[in-house]
């Protein structure tokens, strides 16, 4: 049976592969340098880049003994599609908004 493919929504779930994926957009960056930036052990970082792997926002390179990984950032276009789509809704609770203040004086 196949491993279970994480999507970018799952991917993004967790504050802690955000920050991962922050520390990546500047910078490529080993695994021992992701993990120096955060209170939890090798191994847990190690298991969100799974993750961030998985759902294709990272991609990792053996050099040498370490594991240098990089952002792809390709895939967050989905996430941005998905807001897109709500933010119609937004704009037009806040033009309601902007209408009932406005006229709120009359």
């Amino acid at each position: 049976m196949a491993a279970l493919k994480y999507d970018v929504f799952q991917a993004i779930s967790d504050p802690t592969r955000r920050e991962i994926l922050r520390l990546l957009s500047t910078k490529k960056r080993a695994i021992s340098e992701i993990a120096s930036q955060f209170p939890v052990s090798r191994t847990a970082i190690a298991k969100h880049l799974h993750v961030l792997s998985e759902a294709s926002l990272v991609s990792g390179e053996k050099i040498g003994r370490e594991k240098i990984y990089q952002l792809q950032p390709e895939p967050l276009t989905e996430i941005k599609q998905w807001l897109a789509y709500y933010e119609q809704f937004w704009t037009n609770k806040l033009s309601i908004l902007k209408h009932v203040v406005e006229n709120d004086d009359e």
